[in-house]
C-alpha cells in the first residue's frame, strides 16, 4: 500500500558510507552546526579527507550546508548540519490516559509535537508527521510504554499487547517499530538532556514507582529487561507480616499517600484532599498536609538509600509528578544521607516531557545507528518485512546492560 501522501516518505536502503564520512556523520549529529575547521580539529582529519567526507554526506543529503559564520579572524566558514535525506524519527509515550507524541530529526531536535488526551497511539503519530516537511523520510518509531519490554516477558501482563501495538504501528507507517519501558526512555532523556551524567538512577515516583539505571553512559536493562522494578521489592519487612506482590508500589503509589493523609485529616481543615496535586497545593497552610508529605519524602529517601547501597550511582534524579515536588527533596536528602553514603539528590528538569523526548532520542540513536552500520541493540523492534515476505519479520533484541 502506498505511503498517504501527506506523510514524509519511507526510508530506503542506508548508503554504503566510507569511514571518514560515518565519522562526518556521527559528530554532525551531535554537535550542532559546525564548521569544517571544526570538524577537521574534532576529528584529526586532513583538510582532503574532510573535503570528500563532507562531499560524500551532501550527495547523499545526508548533510548540508546551513549558512555561514564569521570566525575571531574575521574569516567566514561555512557550517554544516544535518541534511534533508537525514530523516524524522517520532517518539511517542504511551500513558494510560493520554499520548503525547514528537517528531524530530536526528539530532532530536523537535519538529512537530502532539498532545492527545486518549491512548490513540496512532492519530498521535499520524498528527505529528502531519507537521514533516515532505524532502526527507521516515526513519523509525519509538514507543515508551509502562510495562517491562521484553522478549522472555513480553507474552504477561500488560506486555502480551506489546507486539499487537508494533504489529499496528508497523502496518500504517512500515518503519522500524521499537518498544521500550517509560522510566527507562526518562533516565535515557535525563542523560541527554537532564539533570543526568554518566552514572546514575532516575527514581519516577507517582501513580506508580521506577527505576531507571544510567551507568556509565548506558542503560544497564537486567537479563530479562527488569531492571530498575523497584515495586518488586519484597514490602513489607516484618516479624508479623508477608510481603506481597508489588506492596511496596502500591504503598509509594500517590493514590496510597492521598489515601493515608486523608484518613487522619483534622476536621477544623475542611474536606480533606482528593489528589496529590491538592495535598501539594494545601501543604503551605496545613501543617497535617506538610508532615503527610514529610512521611512520604523519607519513605521515598529509604528506597533512594537502598537503591544506593545497591548501585552506589553518586547522584539520584527524582522524577514523576510527585517525585519531582521541590517540598520533598530536602526530606528525601536528609533520610538518604542517614542511611548511607553522600549521595547528590536532583530534581528532573525535563518535567512531563522526560519520557517523550527519551523515545525521540531512542529511536534518533537506533536510526544513526542503521545509516552508520551499527546495531543499537534495541529492547524490543519490529522490522519491516523483506523484499516478498508475506508479513514484517520481527526481531526481538534483548541486550543485557545495552543502550537503546
Amino acid at each position: 500500500m502506498p505511503n498517504p501522501p501527506k506523510f514524509p516518505p519511507v526510508a530506503g536502503p542506508p548508503p554504503a558510507l566510507t569511514d571518514s564520512a560515518r565519522a562526518v556523520l556521527r559528530t554532525v549529529s551531535t554537535s550542532g552546526l559546525i564548521t569544517r575547521p571544526q570538524l577537521g580539529a574534532l576529528l584529526a582529519f586532513s583538510k582532503p579527507t574532510m573535503s570528500a567526507a563532507v562531499g560524500e554526506l551532501e550527495a547523499y543529503g545526508l548533510v548540508a550546508s546551513r549558512g555561514t559564520v564569521k570566525g575571531p579572524t574575521g574569516r567566514t566558514a561555512v557550517t554544516y548540519g544535518l541534511g534533508p535525506e537525514a530523516g524524522t524519527v517520532v517518539g511517542v509515550d504511551a500513558g494510560t490516559t493520554h499520548t503525547h507524541a514528537i517528531a524530530a530529526g536526528l539530532d532530536g531536535r523537535p519538529i512537530a509535537e502532539a498532545d492527545l488526551a486518549s491512548s490513540e497511539i496512532e492519530g498521535a503519530v499520524e498528527q505529528v508527521l502531519g507537521g514533516v516537511r515532505r524532502d526527507g523520510p521516515l526513519r523509525a518509531i519509538a514507543v515508551a510504554v509502562p510495562t517491562i519490554v521484553s522478549a522472555a516477558l513480553a507474552p504477561r501482563g500488560r506486555g502480551k499487547d506489546l507486539l499487537a501495538i508494533a504489529q499496528r504501528l508497523q502496518d500504517r507507517f512500515r518503519v522500524p517499530i521499537l518498544l521500550e519501558n517509560n522510566v527507562n526512555c526518562s533516565a535515557l532523556a535525563e542523560l541527554r538532556e537532564g539533570a543526568g551524567r554518566a552514572s546514575f538512577i532516575y527514581l519516577q515516583v507517582g501513580v506508580k514507582i521506577g527505576l531507571g539505571i544510567i551507568i556509565d553512559g548506558r542503560l544497564f536493562r537486567g537479563f530479562n529487561g527488569a531492571a530498575g522494578e523497584v515495586g518488586r521489592l519484597p514490602f513489607p519487612w516484618s516479624a508479623t507480616e508477608t510481603p506481597r506482590l508489588e506492596a511496596l508500589e502500591e504503598y509509594l503509589g500517590s493514590a496510597s499517600l492521598v489515601e493515608r493523609c486523608a484518613r487522619d485529616w483534622l476536621a477544623g481543615e475542611g474536606a480533606p484532599p482528593q489528589s496529590a496535586e491538592e495535598l501539594f497545593a494545601r501543604a503551605t497552610t496545613s501543617a497535617h498536609a506538610r508532615a503527610c508529605i514529610d512521611r512520604h519524602a523519607a519513605d521515598i529517601g529509604r528506597l533512594v538509600a537502598a537503591c544506593v547501597g545497591v548501585l552506589d550511582p553518586g547522584l539520584a534524579v527524582l522524577g514523576g509528578g510527585v517525585g519531582q515536588n521541590e517540598l520533598m527533596v530536602e526530606q528525601i536528602a536528609r533520610t538518604v544521607a542517614e542511611l548511607t553514603w553522600p549521595t547528590e539528590i536532583a530534581v528532573s528538569r525535563l518535567t512531563r516531557k522526560a519520557t517523550v523526548l527519551g523515545a525521540v532520542q531512542l529511536a534518533a540513536d537506533y536510526s544513526l545507528g542503521t545509516l552508520l552500520g551499527e546495531d543499537r541493540r534495541p529492547a524490543f523492534s519490529l522490522l519491516p518485512a523483506a523484499e516478498g515476505e508475506p508479513r514484517p519479520a520481527r526481531r526481538l533484541a534483548r541486550a543485557a546492560g545495552g543502550q537503546r
